[in-house]
């Protein structure tokens, strides 16, 4: 398992670097020990965390109340937790890059 995710059974939680503003929003490897993700929409107003969850849970097949963001808000480095997830991209993810 990769160092930027963790199964807690019925969730699943992703260390991210996510970079706002870029054109769409995709995985683009690893940064560290954290999966980086390009989100397309900028760090405005929260802007860029609402890309993010909206992202994640249609990736993995969730309703948005079910990713939630535990840690940075205001930071690239972000931990996020997926509780029931229907789908496992995260498990192409891996090999990206």
């Amino acid at each position: 398992m990769p160092a930027w995710l963790r199964d807690e059974g019925d969730a699943l939680v992703l260390s991210l670097h996510v970079q706002p503003g870029a054109v769409h929003t995709t995985v683009d490897g690893e940064h560290g020990d954290a999966l980086k993700l390009k989100l397309a929409a900028a760090p405005v107003e929260g802007r860029a965390n609402a890309e993010l969850v909206r992202w994640l849970a249609q990736a993995f097949g969730v309703p948005r109340r079910n990713v939630m963001l535990l840690r940075g808000e205001t930071a690239r480095a972000k931990v996020v937790r997926v509780v029931a997830p229907t789908l496992r991209p995260d498990r192409k993810w891996v090999s990206v890059r």
